[in-house]
């Protein structure tokens, strides 16, 4: 049985979506609000269940919503695709979309979206800067077309190709008894107050695991979820963190320095994408470029990313 959605169905449940609202929806996509609605109401009929519902401020997505959403995206996604391939090199109406831990999004993307876009300055963009967990399971639900995580090695549902290792480093301030060494031992760290991110992040459960094959345990006195809150906290002197070196100040930083620490404890930063999934054109154009950059910074700065 095959049920015949209307691409612009699909668009309506997808703009109030991310909208919130039927009116802002409505202007974007230049409908009346009727209009709009008897289209989510014919999608609602298809898919046999309500997908919106209104509270006291904004709409908000049903269960049902919630799991038809990536299908959604993925088949506008790929019909965007389609045309980008029928209108050739200037790619008008393709978008990528992309899901990063914060610190790739930062420091990966501005420049290689930059240059991607001096050739095809017509696809748009979606970064969906995400913890490493969140991220892996957004490419493996079809949300995003790749990611770029640490996780996913050994996921089947993913492949996974390496770009560069990221060592943890220890973050602390110039005025700091550590920040005289070259480098530190974990063991230096022991008699300082310690800053790290909670439990339930990537970064941690990777540190940890390594630190206990080594037999080295550390006193975790603050506990943040953002790496940005933990150099907040190091900037005003209340210890020291252990972060990977693309979350720490790149350049000279007025009054946070870093330091190696051995022996050296390091994450692999790499591209994760579904397997069985094949890119889209211009999905597929920036994957290669990504790679290209980064190939031609490492080759230009040696081991430091």
């Amino acid at each position: 049985m095959s049920i015949n959605f209307e691409a612009l169905d699909l668009r309506a449940f997808l703009a109030v979506a991310e909208a919130g609202s039927f009116r802002a929806a409505a202007d974007a996509l230049a409908l009346s609000q009727p209009a709009l609605s008897r289209r989510i109401q014919r999608l609602e009929g298809l898919v046999g269940g309500p997908l919106l519902e209104r509270t006291t401020r904004r709409v908000a997505l049903t269960a049902l919503g919630r799991e038809l959403m990536p299908l959604v995206r993925r088949l506008l996604d790929e019909a965007d695709s389609g045309l980008f391939g029928l209108r050739g090199a200037a790619g008008r109406g393709a978008r990528v979309t992309l899901a990063c831990v914060p610190t790739a999004a930062f420091y990966f993307l501005p420049a290689v979206i930059a240059r991607f876009t001096e050739q095809l300055p017509e696809v748009r963009f979606r970064i969906l800067d995400l913890s490493a967990t969140e991220g892996l399971d957004a490419v493996s639900r079809g949300e995003a077309d790749f990611g770029i995580n640490f996780l996913g090695a050994s996921d089947a549902a993913v492949s996974f190709d390496p770009l560069l290792e990221d060592p943890f480093v220890l973050a602390c301030r110039r005025d700091h008894p550590l920040a005289a060494q070259p480098r530190v031992d974990w063991a230096d760290l022991q008699p300082y107050r310690l800053v790290t991110v909670g439990r339930e992040s990537g970064n941690r459960i990777l540190l940890e695991t390594a630190l206990a094959r080594e037999n080295v345990r550390m006193r975790w006195f603050y506990e943040v979820t953002h790496l940005s809150t933990s150099l907040g906290l190091v900037e005003a002197g209340l210890g020291v963190s252990v972060l990977p070196r693309l979350a720490t100040p790149q350049g000279e930083h007025p009054i946070i320095v870093t330091r190696p620490i051995t022996p050296r404890v390091t994450r692999t930063i790499g591209i994760v994408a579904r397997r069985g999934r094949p890119l889209a054109p211009a999905a597929q154009r920036f994957r290669e470029l990504l790679i290209e950059t980064w190939a031609d910074k490492v080759s230009a700065d040696g081991d430091r990313p």
